[in-house]
């Protein structure tokens, strides 16, 4: 482990957040003597945010705790281009109304997780669109334009691996870079901030927007990035069976979030309890010994804290009070997704789609021909069995061990 002088380079380095570093030696320096004004950008492409990004935000919670100012870039502006990182296929144009109720929709996850006041480490939240919306686009690219190659942009991963795999990339999406790069020469010039912190995949941007100011101000920037965070099984880090692990409660229930990192393989424990809690190291050093039905204990502490700092202390206790009932007393948890059945009652198979245990009847079929869909802890392989709920009355509805609901009468 590399010995750093500052408390953030040591503090991101002991957490394992650091991937790579643009210039380790001079960022450690100036974090040593100074605040450091550090940001992230954050695209606001749907209602909510998802664990992929929480591992970004915990890097301006780091920045924070190290005494650091951490700024957070809603990209109501680039979010109207899109970035090509990582993607196949050209982002659907968002309009202004959307972005306007993303943005309001994802504030209070980070208002949870960073602390926004007037002191000199409080947090900001900047929309980049303020700026990028007044440019006029000749004048710009008379100004911009000329410091980026067209050969270098074609090397970056964002441009190349779409192009190499032949997948369309727009011109419009092909601006992003510029855009990005834009934004940490105005970040510098009107806030003073000297540091970029992003994922793996925007390393490309971030030293493109260090070497633009560079030429045009002659200021010295910084840029970190993080690793992709993946399970130990290799898969990318952030996909339940129902889909994205959203941040927000009302794209995914609080159980639901919880019951995600109750679910963490042993092997993953320890690291994530390092990248996405507070927990001190020693304690996590103790978590990683324990073994066989022992490690649970670890996993019940990974969700509980990750939940409490996401969705608030009253969330994750309701959620680990759901689990103990329905898994250690057989009942069935309050907390747990809920469905109205009408008077008629509902198919099996409907019922399993409407609740989003899945993600269309087809497969809800295939589940439940399997054998693995339960009501009130007896399996039911027949589709199109009618669930009839009594007045004042309520069914336990389960797939496999892990996921489960409530069936009450609407």
């Amino acid at each position: 482990m590399t010995e750093y002088r500052s408390d953030l380079l040591r503090l991101l380095e002991e957490r394992g957040h650091i991937h790579q570093l643009t210039d380790a030696e001079g960022l450690d320096a100036l974090a040593a003597k100074q605040v450091v004004a550090g940001y992230v950008g954050f695209d606001p492409t749907a209602p909510s945010l998802h664990i992929g990004n929480l591992a970004s935000i915990m890097l301006l919670r780091r920045v924070q705790q190290a005494g650091h100012r951490p700024i957070v870039i809603m990209g109501g502006g680039t979010a109207k281009i899109g970035d090509p990182s990582g993607k196949d296929d050209v982002r659907q144009l968002l309009t202004e109304e959307k972005l306007a109720t993303n943005i309001a929709a994802i504030h209070d996850s980070f208002a949870k997780i960073l602390r926004f006041d007037d002191s000199e480490t409080g947090a900001l939240l900047i929309n980049n669109d303020d700026w990028l919306s007044e440019l006029g686009y000749i004048e710009f690219l008379r100004q911009v334009g000329q410091h980026f190659s067209i050969n270098r942009m074609l090397t970056f991963d964002s441009v190349k691996l779409r192009l190499d795999r032949e997948q369309p990339l727009t011109f419009l999406e092909f601006n992003y870079m510029i855009l990005q790069a834009y934004d940490f020469l105005k970040l510098a010039r009107d806030h003073g901030c000297q540091l970029q912190l992003g994922g793996s995949d925007q390393w490309g941007n971030i030293v493109n927007g260090i070497e633009l100011a560079r030429r045009i101000d002659g200021a010295e920037l910084f840029g970190v990035t993080a690793p992709l965070i993946t399970t130990a099984d290799g898969k990318k880090m952030g996909k339940s069976v129902s889909g994205a692990v959203w941040l927000n409660e009302e794209q995914l229930p609080n159980f639901d979030f919880w019951q995600y990192w109750r679910n963490t393989d042993d092997r993953d424990v320890g690291r994530f309890l390092r990248l996405f809690t507070d927990v001190p190291l020693d304690e996590i050093a103790r978590l990683e010994e324990l073994e066989g039905a022992e490690i649970n204990e670890a996993k019940t502490l990974l969700a509980n804290a990750v939940t409490a700092m996401v969705r608030g202390e009253e969330a994750a206790k309701a959620a680990e009070a759901t689990a103990a009932e329905t898994f250690g007393a057989g009942g069935v948890g309050r907390d747990l997704p809920t469905l109205e059945v009408p008077a008629d009652g509902i198919r099996l198979g409907a019922a399993c789609t409407a609740i989003g245990f899945a993600a269309s009847n087809g497969e809800a079929k295939r589940k439940i021909a399997e054998g693995a869909v339960r009501i009130d802890d007896k399996p039911v392989t027949d589709a199109g069995f009618v669930i009839i709920i009594q007045p004042g009355d309520e069914k336990k509805l389960s797939l496999g061990k892990k996921k489960h609901g409530v069936l009450t009468r609407g």
